[in-house]
């Protein structure tokens, strides 16, 4: 209520409230009458607001749906009159029923619960139900529908964990016929690179790559993409590692499809000298995780089983079950200073990106001593990918790590990075990644759940220089949010996730990225049915 008294004391103006458009005005005659009439005006106004609400507390009392006329106004006008807005009307019978806990088992075998809205309200309609009725149903139904997405959720994490984790026949396909192609043909058993070409294979005037990958069709998109978009392809050494059973089928691909000028490397792990001198640590740790996960883990089956976990947790289970968490093409890139001891910088990919620019200006920047280049993950406009703080990855609930780190450091990605191998030597980032990997391994996995990148964010902990993010467009394989458009005008995409643009889960609006740098026209291509779509 408002008050206003004009300096003459001639007049009076009354507002009950902001909101209400009208007005009280007093107009007094003179001021030996105007105190007098102000005095019995406030005064008679006091009871009247009184009177009212005490009538409308008396209503409450008796009841919600019963409601006298004076009541009823008071009801109406003592909100109004103060300005507020009157409570919910919501029966105080819904909130109880509807906070009532209710079992699962009480839906089982039930066909009287309503499937969809428009039953629910037909129904309600038909009935005449009660308040209490009316949640009890509302309640039933909702449960239902929450437990059937729930499952259905779970079903697709499942079918892509599947999708994923198998190989698919094309693939499969592509390296078998390549294998033979390379017993039957001496143009596919060329020595990569040629011999005069073998010492820019050291040369650090070079711009050198590093891929690591087991899939020939997609060292090939990554190799194409790279050299295509080079301004200098002549001045570009690819470094390709690979197994022991691949490497025949990628030697004979890179074989029969020259990326001249570039010069391209392909070699199995085994022949790394380094390789196969004593015991190397991440190949004992990677016997003891896949030990420890199987027994741990229970199995897909087993996982999906779990009927008090969120779909968002069993799908990280899940994921952490793929193969290519335990594969040493994941791991491989933790021993890059041994792998290539001449060399002074790489650049490392992974093979589920595209390169679409020219790559030399990573050479320019200046890491200030830092050993790793990459693009942190907790800044940007994309909420849903570059969202990820260490406590995205590491479990803070552990005592170790929680005593170590702090949860809401930025992380940062793998798949595009700037590698200073000089830098590198000069620290012991290997053998911190692979003391925190056996850690891991001793606590049962409960320090991270998946991948490379927890134990990864560990070692280069204070060793990482931050680079625009252009350089590296991530979550183009768990997410179809990004826009072409956007996607389509970063330096390098990336294909992080399940949905890899190989597989028929990728998303058909960004895998175009990736299938413009495949020659569907190819003669391996074709007789594998590998397609656009």
């Amino acid at each position: 209520m408002q008050l206003h008294i004009s300096p003459s004391l001639r007049h009076v103006t009354v507002f009950p409230s902001k909101g209400f458009k009208e007005f009280i005005k007093v107009k007094v005659a003179s001021r030996r009458v105007s105190y007098r009439m102000l005095f019995y005006f406030l005064l008679f106004f006091t009871f009247l607001l009184r009177f009212v609400f005490v009538l409308t507390a008396v209503d409450g009392i008796d009841g919600e749906n019963k409601c006298s006329t004076i009541g009823c106004l008071g009801k109406k006008l003592g909100p109004r009159i103060l300005g507020r807005r009157s409570e919910s009307s919501v029966p105080e019978v819904i909130y109880q029923t509807l906070n009532e806990p209710l079992g699962k088992h009480e839906l089982q075998g039930r066909f009287d619960i309503p499937q969809t809205l428009e039953e629910f309200m037909t129904e309600m309609k038909k009935g005449g139900y009660d308040a209490k009725t009316f949640a009890v149903k509302l309640r039933e139904m909702v449960t239902l529908m929450e437990e059937r997405t729930r499952m259905a959720k779970i079903q697709e994490y499942l079918y892509r964990h599947v999708a994923s984790s198998s190989i698919p026949k094309q693939l499969h396909c592509l390296s078998l016929s390549l294998a033979n192609e390379h017993t039957n043909n001496a143009a596919a058993r060329l020595q990569l690179p040629s011999a005069e070409l073998v010492p820019a294979l050291v040369d650090n005037s070079y711009f050198h790559f590093v891929l690591a990958s087991d899939n020939v069709l997609a060292a090939s998109v990554v190799a194409t993409s790279l050299v295509r978009n080079f301004l200098r392809p002549q001045k570009v050494v690819l470094h390709i590692i690979t197994d022991r059973k691949t490497y025949y089928p990628m030697q004979a691909w890179f074989s029969l499809h020259s990326l001249s000028p570039a010069i391209v490397e392909v070699k199995a792990l085994h022949h790394f000298d380094w390789f196969t001198k004593g015991k190397v640590p991440v190949l004992e740790a990677m016997e003891k995780d896949q030990k420890v996960r199987s027994h741990f883990r229970g199995g897909s089956s087993a996982i999906v089983a779990n009927t008090t976990e969120k779909p968002k947790v069993i799908a990280a289970k899940l994921q952490a079950l793929s193969p290519k968490y335990n594969s040493v093409m994941n791991h491989i890139r933790i021993h890059l200073p041994e792998l290539f001891p001449s060399l002074n910088k790489v650049v490392f990919l992974d093979d589920d990106i595209v390169v679409q620019t020219d790559l030399s200006p990573l050479w320019d920047i200046e890491m200030n001593g830092k050993v790793n280049g990459a693009v942190e993950t907790c800044t940007g406009e994309d909420k849903f990918v570059m969202s990820k703080k260490l406590k995205s990855y590491l479990n803070f609930s552990h005592p170790l790590i929680f005593k170590s780190f702090n949860p809401n450091e930025c992380a940062w990605a793998y798949g595009m990075n700037i590698f200073d191998l000089e830098a590198w030597r000069k620290t012991n980032i290997s053998n911190i990644y692979h003391y925190w990997v056996e850690q891991n391994i001793k606590s049962d996995l409960s320090l991270w759940q998946l991948g490379t990148l927890p134990p990864g964010l560990i070692a280069f902990h204070g060793h990482v220089h931050v680079i625009d993010p252009f350089w590296h467009m991530l979550g183009l394989g768990y997410q179809e949010n990004t826009s072409f458009v956007d996607a389509e005008s970063a330096g390098v995409v990336h294909y992080n996730g399940r949905a890899k643009p190989w597989l028929e889960i990728a998303f058909p609006q960004l895998r175009k990225l990736w299938t413009k740098y495949v020659d569907f026209s190819d003669k391996f291509i074709k007789s594998c049915h590998i397609r656009a779509s």
